[in-house]
């Protein structure tokens, strides 16, 4: 049927969307943890700066909206559609929208980065993985998300892997830094994992909501809106704990120069941005699960690189956490295996095709 050619075509470039949007995602969630400590170890201590370089690179988000729109031009160009593409397609109700999850995620980033300031790089990670548990409990509530046998065990596994993780966390402190501040900073992070666990699926509820059609640019345009007014956010936070006037101070006494220090900044940014962008990718083409679930597989990586390049300590506490984060992973992945495998058997209506435009399933 012409129809199914159609849809499996949609499909196919859905799935090669997801995977584009994935190795984004673990580019952003690798990067900006590792890129963050880097700038805390070597003199930087100012948390509203780091908090704001987690979204402050969203002006990189106008050249691939500014190809989506020459792209939907020449579309118009060549197709003769009477109705011709506009520059931003965002309605008001979804900046509204945008611009309330903005600012929760710009609370988020200031925990986070509280949190990073204190731990080392591979317990930050390891109890950020938690955030899956928390996105699958305000999924299930939030946008109806079905579980199976498989993913229940992945979120019980990871939840698991972090509190195992936290019950051994003592012998992981810092040099120099107190056991409150430690203390602090575990909570802190633990609640920037819960806090993000449920941004992603409100964003996925926003998805639909709202009553306008949801193509990537637009998922381009939330993205840049949610970006700025988190920034905004940590630019007030940053006036009002006078950061503006610390960073060329800061910068001089950088550990690895004041160039670097600059260098650093604009990186940390821009990789940040990656991670941001492919979350909401993942969202938009599978699920906020689905994003969670690639969120906690940066973790096993993270860590690693944290050994290699910060000479951090992996003790057995570590390792059992690793292992059964590792274990949550593949229960999850093989359960959608056997799910995806179970539908590409059975015949699915056209009407429900329709509806369940997930490119997890076939």
């Amino acid at each position: 049927m012409p129809e199914s050619r159609e849809e499996e075509k949609a499909r196919t470039m859905k799935r090669i969307l997801l995977i584009i949007n994935s190795i984004i995602l673990a580019i952003g969630a690798c990067g900006g943890p590792l890129i963050l400590r880097l700038y805390f170890i070597h003199g930087g201590s100012r948390v509203w700066l780091s908090s704001f370089l987690q979204t402050a690179g969203f002006p990189i988000i106008a050249f691939p909206l500014a190809i989506s729109y020459i792209i939907r031009r020449r579309s118009f160009s060549a197709t003769g559609d009477r109705q011709k593409p506009k520059i931003i397609n965002m309605k008001f109700p979804l900046f509204l929208a945008s611009s309330f999850v903005g600012l929760i995620v710009g609370a988020d980033d200031y925990l986070y980065s509280y949190g990073v300031a204190r731990l080392p790089v591979s317990t930050t990670s390891l109890i950020i993985a938690s955030q899956l548990a928390f996105t699958a409990i305000f999924a299930f509530f939030m946008v109806k998300q079905k579980f199976t046998a498989f993913s229940i065990n992945a979120v019980f596994l990871l939840t698991l892997a972090s509190g195992v993780l936290a019950m051994h966390s003592s012998g992981d402190r810092p040099a120099g830094e107190s056991s409150k501040e430690y203390v602090m900073g575990f909570i802190l992070t633990l609640l920037a994992a819960a806090l993000y666990g449920f941004i992603l699926p409100l964003i996925e509820l926003v998805y639909k909501k709202i009553k306008q059609e949801i193509t990537f640019a637009t998922v381009l345009e939330i993205q840049f809106v949610m970006s700025l007014i988190a920034t905004v956010f940590c630019a007030i936070g940053m006036a009002i704990d006078n950061d503006f006037k610390a960073i060329p101070r800061e910068a001089r006494n950088f550990g690895f120069g004041e160039t670097t220090y600059y260098v650093v900044l604009v990186v940390s940014a821009i990789i940040w941005q990656f991670g941001f962008l492919g979350s909401l990718g993942v969202i938009y083409c599978a699920s906020s699960l689905f994003s969670g679930i690639m969120l906690a597989l940066s973790v096993p990586i993270t860590e690693v690189l944290a050994v290699i390049f910060y000479k951090e300590s992996f003790k057995a506490e570590k390792g059992v956490s690793l292992v059964l984060a590792v274990w949550g992973f593949v229960s999850y992945f093989y359960g959608e295996y056997k799910k995806a495998k179970k539908i590409k058997n059975e015949p699915i209506p056209e009407t429900e095709l329709a509806q369940n435009p997930s490119v997890l399933e076939p």
